[in-house]
């Protein structure tokens, strides 16, 4: 799993560091890591372009 490029891994300025914005619980976190060979289900791809080509 690659959270760095996740559209939910965001920075906290305050603590200063990165979270997942994602509202997991551990047993979930544990299933990601363990059954789905680190593939998060909540993973979407962030780049630069995204919202622009929305518009």
């Amino acid at each position: 799993m690659n959270c760095e490029e996740c559209w939910c891994y965001n920075y906290d300025e305050e603590n200063d560091e990165y979270y997942c914005s994602q509202d997991l619980d551990e047993d979930e976190w544990y299933r990601i890591m363990t059954h789905n060979k680190g593939r998060c289900p909540y993973f979407r791809q962030a780049d630069d372009y995204y919202l622009p080509r929305k518009q």
